[in-house]
Protein backbone atom coordinates (compact mmCIF):
# COMPACT_ATOMS: atom_id res chain seq x y z
CA UNK A 1 0.00 0.00 0.00
CA UNK A 2 0.82 3.34 -0.48
CA UNK A 3 2.26 5.43 2.84
CA UNK A 4 3.62 8.70 3.21
CA UNK A 5 6.38 9.93 6.33
CA UNK A 6 6.69 14.29 6.74
CA UNK A 7 10.18 14.84 7.83
CA UNK A 8 9.51 17.61 10.66
CA UNK A 9 12.46 17.68 12.67
CA UNK A 10 14.13 20.67 11.58
CA UNK A 11 15.12 23.65 13.47
CA UNK A 12 14.65 26.55 11.70
CA UNK A 13 17.36 28.92 12.25
CA UNK A 14 17.02 31.08 9.05
CA UNK A 15 13.72 32.52 10.67
CA UNK A 16 15.00 33.22 14.18
CA UNK A 17 13.92 34.34 15.73
CA UNK A 18 10.43 33.47 15.32
CA UNK A 19 11.48 30.07 15.15
CA UNK A 20 13.08 28.62 17.86
CA UNK A 21 14.63 25.73 19.52
CA UNK A 22 11.49 24.74 21.74
CA UNK A 23 9.09 25.37 19.11
CA UNK A 24 10.52 25.69 15.65
CA UNK A 25 8.73 27.12 12.37
CA UNK A 26 6.93 23.82 11.29
CA UNK A 27 4.91 24.32 14.48
CA UNK A 28 4.50 27.78 13.98
CA UNK A 29 1.09 29.23 12.78
CA UNK A 30 2.86 31.44 10.35
CA UNK A 31 1.03 30.02 6.97
CA UNK A 32 -2.20 32.93 5.57
CA UNK A 33 -5.59 30.70 5.46
CA UNK A 34 -8.17 32.12 2.77
CA UNK A 35 -7.00 35.14 0.42
CA UNK A 36 -4.17 36.48 2.03
CA UNK A 37 -5.87 39.59 2.87
CA UNK A 38 -4.79 39.07 6.55
CA UNK A 39 -8.68 38.37 7.66
CA UNK A 40 -7.97 34.92 7.61
CA UNK A 41 -6.90 32.54 9.96
CA UNK A 42 -3.13 31.04 10.30
CA UNK A 43 -1.78 27.82 10.30
CA UNK A 44 1.42 25.56 10.11
CA UNK A 45 3.65 24.30 8.20
CA UNK A 46 2.99 20.88 9.54
CA UNK A 47 -0.80 21.32 9.69
CA UNK A 48 -0.56 22.33 5.57
CA UNK A 49 1.68 19.16 4.69
CA UNK A 50 -0.47 16.69 6.50
CA UNK A 51 -3.90 17.93 4.98
CA UNK A 52 -2.20 18.11 1.58
CA UNK A 53 -1.32 14.09 1.72
CA UNK A 54 -5.03 13.30 2.76
CA UNK A 55 -6.01 14.64 -0.57
CA UNK A 56 -4.53 11.39 -1.92
CA UNK A 57 -3.74 9.37 1.42
CA UNK A 58 -6.33 7.92 4.46
CA UNK A 59 -4.69 9.70 7.79
CA UNK A 60 -3.67 5.97 9.21
CA UNK A 61 -1.18 5.80 6.51
CA UNK A 62 0.34 9.48 6.91
CA UNK A 63 3.30 9.07 9.17
CA UNK A 64 5.75 12.32 10.82
CA UNK A 65 9.38 11.94 12.06
CA UNK A 66 10.57 14.75 14.45
CA UNK A 67 12.74 15.35 17.23
CA UNK A 68 11.60 13.32 20.90
CA UNK A 69 11.72 17.11 21.97
CA UNK A 70 9.06 18.15 19.62
CA UNK A 71 6.65 15.16 20.32
CA UNK A 72 3.98 16.08 22.19
CA UNK A 73 3.56 19.80 20.16
CA UNK A 74 3.18 17.46 17.19
CA UNK A 75 0.27 16.00 18.57
CA UNK A 76 -1.56 18.19 19.65
CA UNK A 77 -0.70 19.97 16.48
CA UNK A 78 -2.22 16.90 14.32
CA UNK A 79 -5.00 15.84 15.89
CA UNK A 80 -5.76 12.95 13.41
CA UNK A 81 -2.48 11.61 13.47
CA UNK A 82 -2.41 7.90 14.52
CA UNK A 83 -0.30 7.60 17.60
CA UNK A 84 1.81 4.72 16.33
CA UNK A 85 2.69 6.94 13.56
CA UNK A 86 4.77 9.26 15.21
CA UNK A 87 8.63 8.59 14.48
CA UNK A 88 10.52 10.30 17.32
CA UNK A 89 14.15 10.91 16.85
CA UNK A 90 15.64 10.96 20.81
CA UNK A 91 18.91 12.82 18.85
CA UNK A 92 19.72 14.34 15.09
CA UNK A 93 21.76 12.14 12.87
CA UNK A 94 20.35 13.76 9.85
CA UNK A 95 18.57 12.57 7.09
CA UNK A 96 19.88 9.33 6.37
CA UNK A 97 18.97 8.20 9.82
CA UNK A 98 15.57 9.97 9.65
CA UNK A 99 14.25 8.66 7.02
CA UNK A 100 15.86 5.34 7.96
CA UNK A 101 13.85 4.80 10.88
CA UNK A 102 10.59 5.79 9.15
CA UNK A 103 11.15 3.42 6.71
CA UNK A 104 12.09 0.87 9.08
CA UNK A 105 8.79 1.07 10.97
CA UNK A 106 6.74 1.92 7.85
CA UNK A 107 7.52 -1.79 6.52
CA UNK A 108 7.24 -3.22 9.65
CA UNK A 109 3.44 -2.39 9.64
CA UNK A 110 3.54 -2.99 6.04
CA UNK A 111 6.35 -4.93 4.52
CA UNK A 112 5.22 -4.29 0.96
CA UNK A 113 4.64 -0.37 1.36
CA UNK A 114 5.46 2.34 -0.95
CA UNK A 115 6.60 5.31 0.80
CA UNK A 116 6.50 9.33 -0.18
CA UNK A 117 9.04 11.17 1.97
CA UNK A 118 8.00 14.95 2.01
CA UNK A 119 9.24 18.05 3.91
CA UNK A 120 7.16 19.87 6.60
CA UNK A 121 8.82 23.17 4.90
CA UNK A 122 6.78 23.66 1.75
CA UNK A 123 3.74 25.40 0.54
CA UNK A 124 2.47 23.65 -2.47
CA UNK A 125 -0.36 25.24 -4.50
CA UNK A 126 -2.99 24.10 -5.90
CA UNK A 127 -3.39 21.20 -3.41
CA UNK A 128 -4.55 18.84 -6.29
CA UNK A 129 -1.10 19.47 -8.75
CA UNK A 130 0.76 18.21 -6.21
CA UNK A 131 -1.69 14.78 -5.58
CA UNK A 132 -1.41 14.15 -9.21
CA UNK A 133 2.49 14.41 -9.31
CA UNK A 134 2.65 12.35 -6.37
CA UNK A 135 0.09 9.69 -7.77
CA UNK A 136 2.09 9.37 -10.91
CA UNK A 137 5.23 9.49 -8.74
CA UNK A 138 3.81 6.20 -6.77
CA UNK A 139 2.44 4.40 -10.54
CA UNK A 140 6.35 4.34 -11.50
CA UNK A 141 7.10 2.51 -8.85
CA UNK A 142 4.59 -0.11 -10.43
CA UNK A 143 6.65 -0.12 -14.04
CA UNK A 144 10.35 -0.01 -12.01
CA UNK A 145 9.73 -1.30 -8.61
CA UNK A 146 13.37 -0.58 -7.53
CA UNK A 147 13.37 2.87 -8.79
CA UNK A 148 13.56 5.91 -6.82
CA UNK A 149 11.62 8.67 -7.70
CA UNK A 150 12.23 12.41 -6.82
CA UNK A 151 9.89 14.86 -7.84
CA UNK A 152 10.86 17.87 -9.72
CA UNK A 153 9.39 21.71 -10.03
CA UNK A 154 8.74 23.41 -12.56
CA UNK A 155 10.93 26.15 -12.82
CA UNK A 156 9.76 29.48 -12.99
CA UNK A 157 12.60 31.48 -12.29
CA UNK A 158 16.80 31.54 -12.88
CA UNK A 159 16.84 30.94 -9.12
CA UNK A 160 20.35 30.03 -7.45
CA UNK A 161 19.28 28.38 -4.28
CA UNK A 162 17.87 25.50 -5.39
CA UNK A 163 19.85 22.27 -6.29
CA UNK A 164 18.09 21.16 -10.10
CA UNK A 165 17.93 17.66 -11.89
CA UNK A 166 17.67 17.40 -15.37
CA UNK A 167 15.87 15.23 -17.46
CA UNK A 168 16.64 12.03 -19.38
CA UNK A 169 14.83 9.51 -21.29
CA UNK A 170 11.34 9.45 -20.78
CA UNK A 171 9.48 6.25 -19.39
CA UNK A 172 6.69 4.16 -19.98
CA UNK A 173 4.89 6.18 -17.30
CA UNK A 174 3.72 9.50 -18.51
CA UNK A 175 5.65 12.45 -16.34
CA UNK A 176 8.41 10.71 -15.54
CA UNK A 177 11.96 10.70 -17.18
CA UNK A 178 14.80 9.41 -16.27
CA UNK A 179 17.62 11.70 -13.68
CA UNK A 180 20.24 12.46 -15.94
CA UNK A 181 21.83 14.73 -13.78
CA UNK A 182 21.74 16.33 -10.35
CA UNK A 183 22.83 19.48 -10.23
CA UNK A 184 24.08 21.91 -7.17
CA UNK A 185 23.01 25.32 -6.49
CA UNK A 186 24.15 26.98 -9.80
CA UNK A 187 25.31 30.80 -10.31
CA UNK A 188 22.98 33.52 -11.66
CA UNK A 189 24.05 32.68 -15.65
CA UNK A 190 23.90 28.92 -15.07
CA UNK A 191 20.69 28.94 -13.32
CA UNK A 192 19.38 30.99 -16.87
CA UNK A 193 20.41 28.51 -18.58
CA UNK A 194 19.01 26.07 -16.77
CA UNK A 195 15.91 27.59 -17.64
CA UNK A 196 16.34 28.58 -20.72
CA UNK A 197 16.59 24.81 -21.87
CA UNK A 198 13.69 23.74 -20.23
CA UNK A 199 15.29 20.39 -19.20
CA UNK A 200 15.87 21.07 -15.70
CA UNK A 201 13.76 20.97 -12.67
CA UNK A 202 14.25 22.21 -9.07
CA UNK A 203 14.98 19.21 -7.10
CA UNK A 204 12.15 19.25 -4.37
CA UNK A 205 13.73 17.12 -1.81
CA UNK A 206 10.74 14.78 -2.05
CA UNK A 207 10.76 11.16 -3.22
CA UNK A 208 8.90 8.09 -3.86
CA UNK A 209 10.39 4.57 -3.15
CA UNK A 210 9.54 1.52 -1.66
CA UNK A 211 10.51 1.40 1.92
CA UNK A 212 12.74 -1.95 1.79
CA UNK A 213 14.44 -0.29 -1.09
CA UNK A 214 15.96 2.16 1.19
CA UNK A 215 16.80 -0.08 3.78
CA UNK A 216 18.38 -2.18 1.18
CA UNK A 217 20.37 0.50 0.05
CA UNK A 218 21.34 1.65 3.47
CA UNK A 219 22.41 -2.26 4.07
CA UNK A 220 24.63 -1.61 1.27
CA UNK A 221 25.92 1.68 1.71
CA UNK A 222 25.52 2.80 5.44
CA UNK A 223 25.67 -0.79 6.99
CA UNK A 224 26.55 0.46 10.16
CA UNK A 225 22.80 2.21 10.28
CA UNK A 226 21.23 -0.62 8.74
CA UNK A 227 22.08 -2.72 11.47
CA UNK A 228 21.66 -0.63 14.02
CA UNK A 229 17.83 0.13 12.34
CA UNK A 230 17.33 -3.63 12.61
CA UNK A 231 18.32 -3.69 16.33
CA UNK A 232 15.70 -1.05 16.93
CA UNK A 233 12.68 -2.67 14.65
CA UNK A 234 13.76 -6.21 16.52
CA UNK A 235 12.68 -4.78 19.77
CA UNK A 236 9.08 -5.32 20.86
CA UNK A 237 7.31 -1.64 19.78
CA UNK A 238 6.88 0.28 23.47
CA UNK A 239 8.77 0.73 26.21
CA UNK A 240 11.68 -1.83 25.14
CA UNK A 241 11.97 -0.32 21.82
CA UNK A 242 12.20 3.38 22.98
CA UNK A 243 15.43 2.09 25.14
CA UNK A 244 16.98 0.37 22.01
CA UNK A 245 16.38 3.47 20.45
CA UNK A 246 18.14 5.77 22.45
CA UNK A 247 20.71 4.07 23.48
CA UNK A 248 21.44 2.63 18.96
CA UNK A 249 20.34 5.88 17.43
CA UNK A 250 22.80 8.66 18.29
CA UNK A 251 25.47 6.08 17.50
CA UNK A 252 24.98 5.88 14.03
CA UNK A 253 27.09 7.95 11.50
CA UNK A 254 25.65 11.25 10.27
CA UNK A 255 24.92 11.70 6.86
CA UNK A 256 22.07 12.68 4.58
CA UNK A 257 20.10 10.53 2.17
CA UNK A 258 21.43 12.12 -1.02
CA UNK A 259 25.24 10.79 0.08
CA UNK A 260 23.44 7.60 1.36
CA UNK A 261 20.90 6.64 -0.96
CA UNK A 262 20.32 8.78 -4.14
CA UNK A 263 24.15 9.51 -4.90
CA UNK A 264 25.27 5.79 -5.30
CA UNK A 265 21.75 4.92 -7.24
CA UNK A 266 22.15 7.48 -9.45
CA UNK A 267 25.74 5.97 -11.11
CA UNK A 268 23.07 3.17 -12.18
CA UNK A 269 21.17 4.05 -15.55
CA UNK A 270 17.73 3.91 -15.03
CA UNK A 271 17.73 3.95 -11.17
CA UNK A 272 16.80 6.98 -10.41
CA UNK A 273 13.78 8.84 -11.87
CA UNK A 274 12.25 12.60 -11.97
CA UNK A 275 8.12 12.95 -12.06
CA UNK A 276 6.93 16.67 -13.16
CA UNK A 277 5.48 18.58 -10.46
CA UNK A 278 4.02 22.02 -12.26
CA UNK A 279 2.57 23.96 -9.68
CA UNK A 280 3.31 26.81 -7.15
CA UNK A 281 6.07 25.53 -4.42
CA UNK A 282 7.61 27.31 -1.70
CA UNK A 283 10.42 26.14 0.74
CA UNK A 284 9.79 28.02 3.81
CA UNK A 285 13.17 28.40 5.17
CA UNK A 286 14.13 32.09 5.26
CA UNK A 287 12.35 35.60 6.15
CA UNK A 288 11.86 36.79 1.93
CA UNK A 289 10.58 32.96 1.27
CA UNK A 290 8.14 33.13 4.80
CA UNK A 291 7.08 36.50 3.69
CA UNK A 292 5.60 34.91 0.58
CA UNK A 293 2.65 33.28 2.74
CA UNK A 294 1.87 36.57 4.54
CA UNK A 295 -0.68 39.46 4.19
CA UNK A 296 0.42 41.72 1.82
CA UNK A 297 -0.23 45.30 3.09
CA UNK A 298 0.11 48.89 1.90
CA UNK A 299 3.40 47.13 0.31
CA UNK A 300 4.84 45.35 3.07
CA UNK A 301 4.58 41.38 4.10
CA UNK A 302 2.32 41.47 7.62
CA UNK A 303 2.24 39.11 10.23
CA UNK A 304 0.67 40.08 13.67
CA UNK A 305 -0.36 43.44 14.26
CA UNK A 306 1.49 46.14 12.30
CA UNK A 307 1.10 50.17 11.34
CA UNK A 308 3.12 51.14 8.55
CA UNK A 309 3.87 54.79 7.54
CA UNK A 310 5.61 55.80 4.85
CA UNK A 311 7.08 52.54 4.75
CA UNK A 312 7.34 49.66 1.44
CA UNK A 313 8.92 46.07 0.79
CA UNK A 314 9.58 45.62 4.43
CA UNK A 315 8.61 41.67 6.00
CA UNK A 316 7.33 42.79 9.42
CA UNK A 317 6.34 40.25 12.09
CA UNK A 318 5.01 40.27 15.71
CA UNK A 319 4.17 37.38 17.36
CA UNK A 320 2.48 38.70 20.16
CA UNK A 321 -1.02 39.46 18.85
CA UNK A 322 -1.24 42.45 21.79
CA UNK A 323 2.35 43.92 20.74
CA UNK A 324 2.05 46.86 17.77
CA UNK A 325 4.77 46.73 15.39
CA UNK A 326 5.06 50.47 14.01
CA UNK A 327 7.30 51.40 10.88
CA UNK A 328 7.75 54.83 9.55
CA UNK A 329 9.87 55.57 6.63
CA UNK A 330 11.36 52.12 6.49
CA UNK A 331 12.10 50.32 3.15
CA UNK A 332 13.04 47.00 2.51
CA UNK A 333 14.18 45.39 6.35
CA UNK A 334 12.99 42.69 8.19
CA UNK A 335 11.31 43.50 11.68
CA UNK A 336 10.46 40.76 13.79
CA UNK A 337 9.35 41.20 17.56
CA UNK A 338 9.40 38.36 20.13
CA UNK A 339 8.26 38.34 23.74
CA UNK A 340 12.39 38.31 24.21
CA UNK A 341 13.85 39.37 20.85
CA UNK A 342 13.47 42.41 18.11
CA UNK A 343 15.41 41.57 15.09
CA UNK A 344 16.09 44.09 12.33
CA UNK A 345 18.22 43.54 9.38
CA UNK A 346 17.69 44.43 5.52
CA UNK A 347 15.92 42.17 3.36
CA UNK A 348 18.62 41.21 1.28
CA UNK A 349 21.20 40.12 4.47
CA UNK A 350 18.11 37.67 5.93
CA UNK A 351 20.39 34.96 4.69
CA UNK A 352 22.86 35.82 7.38
CA UNK A 353 20.20 35.78 10.28
CA UNK A 354 21.87 31.69 11.11
CA UNK A 355 24.74 33.43 11.05
CA UNK A 356 23.55 36.44 13.23
CA UNK A 357 22.08 33.32 15.90
CA UNK A 358 25.53 32.19 15.99
CA UNK A 359 26.61 35.73 17.26
CA UNK A 360 24.06 35.53 19.98
CA UNK A 361 24.60 32.42 21.24
CA UNK A 362 28.25 33.07 21.71
CA UNK A 363 27.24 36.09 23.41
CA UNK A 364 24.50 34.73 25.74
CA UNK A 365 24.59 30.68 25.29
CA UNK A 366 21.23 29.36 24.63
CA UNK A 367 19.07 31.73 26.40
CA UNK A 368 17.67 33.21 23.31
CA UNK A 369 18.10 30.10 21.00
Amino acid sequence: MRHAVVMAGGSGTRLWPLSRAARPKQLLDVVQDGDGSGDGRAHSLLAEAFARLETLLPAERIWVCTAARYGGQVRAALPRLRPDRLVLEPVARDTANAVGLAAALVAEADPDAELAVVSADHVIRPVERFAAALGTAYDALSARPRALVTLGIRPTAPATGFGYVRRGAATEVPGVAEAAAFKEKPDRATAEGYLASGEYLWNSGMFVWRARTVLDALAEHLPASAEGLARVVAAPAGSARDAVLAEVFPTLPKTSVDYAVLEPAATEPGRVLVADLEAEWLDVGSWPALAQTLATVEGNAVGGLAVTLDSAGNIVFSDDPEHLVALVGVRDSVVVATADVTMVCPVSDAERVKQLLAAVEERFGRRFS
